[in-house]
């Protein structure tokens, strides 16, 4: 089993710490101050970005030395709200948070996957209708299949992960947030998630 780090106690840090822990894994989460998020990192193999993604970047390039060697998974999406708090546009357009990220730390593993669901899929992706899909994007190979590995603990069946290959194709499905507001409008604020169909 894994040493885990999450940074950022949200609902979507809680729900990761659940499961995860569940999962058997030993997780940590760290509140939002600088020492606490170091401490996690430092002695964790995996650290999982559950931070707000508009703050992401300076958070964790401050956190350039403990992060050395280790795989990030980042489930974050950096975006600009509008009026009403739904995202309303990307903050890093013909990019993405998880590209600056790696940019920011190249020696860091950084894994982009399960931003283009509400959170309580995240963890329960079973309980949709029909079976969700989790992408992948990120330049290591044996890193993103340690990811897959946690996917699978987390309920995930193998052939519902699609990896679509390096880093910068993480643009992608962070732009899919930006179908979050108007589904959260036309359905309700009901768990869902992007899924290819075949």
């Amino acid at each position: 089993m894994s040493k885990i780090a999450i940074l950022g106690a949200g609902r979507v840090g809680g729900s990761l710490s659940t499961a995860l822990t569940r999962a058997g894994h030993h997780v940590t989460v760290a509140d939002r101050s600088p020492d606490s998020a170091a401490d996690a990192a430092r002695t964790a193999q995996i650290i999982i970005n559950a931070t707000p993604g508009d703050s992401s970047l300076d958070r964790l390039t401050a956190l350039r030395e403990p992060l050395r060697g280790k795989i990030l998974i980042d489930v974050s999406n950096a975006t600009i709200d509008g009026p009403d708090g739904f995202p309303a546009d990307l903050l890093y357009p013909g990019s993405s948070l998880a590209e600056q990220l790696q940019q920011a730390l190249p020696e860091t593993h950084v894994v982009k996957t399960l931003n283009t669901m509400l959170f309580s899929v995240m963890t329960a992706p079973t309980s949709l209708t029909q079976p969700p899909t989790a992408f992948l994007s990120g330049d290591d190979p044996q890193s993103k299949q340690i990811v897959q590995a946690l996917l699978t603990d987390l309920g995930w069946h193998r052939d519902w992960i699609t990896d679509l290959g390096g880093i910068e194709t993480a643009r992608a499905p962070e732009a899919a947030i930006l179908f979050v507001p108007h589904v959260i409008r036309s359905t309700g604020f009901a768990p869902f998630a992007i899924s290819l169909a075949r």
